[in-house]
């Protein structure tokens, strides 16, 4: 209604679910309100694996009841239905029938029985994936239908919050491979609509009108991808913020070359050391030649 009535407004809309990364290394996993969690928290992975892998550890720590002063992870502990193994290559939109507690039931046994099994999984390195947001239906139909209203704009790709336990930082890459090429759950998009979305609308909406479009005058910032070979990895920890804090990372195979202000910035995911770039304030006009036309 406010875009009918002039008003310039666009929603962000994230192009999967807005969800956690479950997992030993992160700031959040079903268990960390376990009593006899909280008495190994503090060691290294390798010693909470190693803890974890004792039988009569595992069976204490299932049966326990949570410490009460953690209302979110025991709201979240209990959501067996909305906890999926990531996979490789990462799957952001999982069946239901998938969930581990889908899964617990058809087996017979406690969900918390495989919720650790796959917690110390690949020596502790694994994360499960707890979508909160844009998955009530338990698909992304309802995504799509958000992203393809010309009021939107694809975003939340930024990994500056929440770094332990939300990685958001791939969400450029999934709009290429997942939406235009690899959704099996329901209707794609068109590959030039995302690559659109992405740039040219992305810029205009925020008043970047220098960039976005191929064309004399602009800057030369592109992307060279082999979209045949694009695929994004699982997300895993690193320990390089300030005092040896964590965040989650990922990266992708299949970008060729990224090219800022006509240099190239990265080969093959890897730095060249050149840095073009500088701080920009405000918006951005067009280059001359073209806005006088």
């Amino acid at each position: 209604q406010a875009a009918d009535d002039g008003l310039p407004m666009k929603a962000q809309v994230a192009g999967r679910p807005v969800g956690l990364m479950l997992g030993l290394q992160g700031s959040a996993h079903p268990f960390i309100s376990r009593p006899s969690y909280q008495a190994i928290k503090d060691l290294p992975l390798a010693g909470k694996v190693a803890a974890m892998r004792d039988p009569d550890f595992r069976a204490r720590l299932i049966a326990e009841a949570p410490l009460k002063d953690h209302p979110f992870i025991n709201s979240l502990a209990g959501a067996h239905h909305k906890m999926f193994e990531l996979g490789d290559p990462p799957n952001y939109e999982p069946d239901p029938s998938e969930s581990l507690g889908r899964r617990a039931k058809a087996l017979g046994v406690n969900p918390d029985e495989l919720i650790y099994d796959a917690l110390v999984a690949d020596e502790g390195r694994a994360f499960l994936y707890f979508p909160m947001h844009n998955y009530v239906e338990g698909s992304l139909d309802n995504v799509r239908t958000m992203l393809a209203n010309p009021n939107t704009l694809s975003g939340l790709s930024d990994g500056g919050a929440h770094v332990g336990a939300i990685c958001d930082v791939s969400l450029p890459t999934y709009m290429l491979t997942h939406w235009c090429r690899d959704r099996t759950r329901g209707a794609k998009f068109e590959l030039a609509e995302v690559i659109r979305s992405q740039t040219l609308d992305t810029a205009r909406a925020v008043g970047l009108e220098d960039r976005g479009v191929l064309a004399p005058g602009y800057l030369a910032d592109i992307n060279i991808i082999d979209f045949d070979r694009l695929r994004l990895k699982p997300p895993y920890m690193v320990y390089d913020l300030p005092t040896g804090a964590r965040r989650l990372m990922q990266e992708a195979d299949g970008y060729v070359a990224t090219i800022k202000s006509g240099q190239v910035i990265y080969r093959e995911g890897q730095p060249t050391g050149a840095l073009p770039g500088q701080l920009i304030r405000g918006f951005q006009p067009a280059p001359q030649a073209l806005a006088a036309e």
